[in-house]
């Protein structure tokens, strides 16, 4: 099924290459998030700002306490609870990139249920960059025909698995969780 494009994957990620690949909402441009190179070849990529975080990708709540300082005690259970996928920006981000990380310390995570997102983190070991498919500015791709010849020539490879998929999908939902545990919707 997508085992061909997994291990084609490893090698790109694990050099500080870049991957086009679908995520649990739309498609992605991707790399190791613990790579400072990496993650600034996806903002020349993207014609994006430093200045503007990305969101990280990890297989399990239990993958938090690696990557956030003080994560909520229940975090695992509110992460359980959503019934679509949900980027947490979290305060204290930890081991990550420093061209990941938002100028306030701050970091968006999001905790996939994809099985093809899940095997590629577990398979690297590390969190996944994911940054929609698209130059700044342009609208994302709700699906790979929509991501631009731009986009799908300037990655290290461009993963095979759901290009025919033509179902419509929308970034995730976001929230931020304060310091004293309040939640406070981003977007929706």
């Amino acid at each position: 099924m997508f085992e061909d494009d997994i291990s084609a994957a490893m090698p790109v990620l694990r050099t500080g290459g870049l991957i086009l690949y679908p995520t649990d909402t739309i498609w992605g441009i991707g790399c190791d998030a613990t790579d400072e190179t990496a993650v600034q070849k996806i903002y020349a990529l993207k014609k994006r700002s430093e200045s503007k975080s990305l969101v990280i990708l990890l297989a399990d709540a239990k993958d938090l306490l690696h990557y956030v300082a003080n994560p909520r005690p229940d975090m695992a259970d509110i992460i359980a609870g959503f019934t679509r996928p949900t980027t947490v920006i979290y305060e204290g981000a930890l081991g990550l990139a420093p061209n990941v990380i938002s100028e306030d310390g701050s970091i968006a995570i999001r905790i996939v249920k994809d099985p093809f997102c899940r095997h590629l983190i577990k398979r690297l070991r590390k969190p996944l960059v994911s940054t929609s498919a698209n130059i700044s500015g342009e609208p994302s791709p709700a699906s790979f025909r929509e991501v631009s010849a731009n986009i799908r020539n300037g990655v290290d490879y461009v993963v095979k698995y759901r290009q025919n998929d033509e179902t419509t999908s929308a970034a995730s939902r976001i929230i931020r969780i304060n310091k004293d545990g309040s939640i406070v919707i981003i977007r929706d």
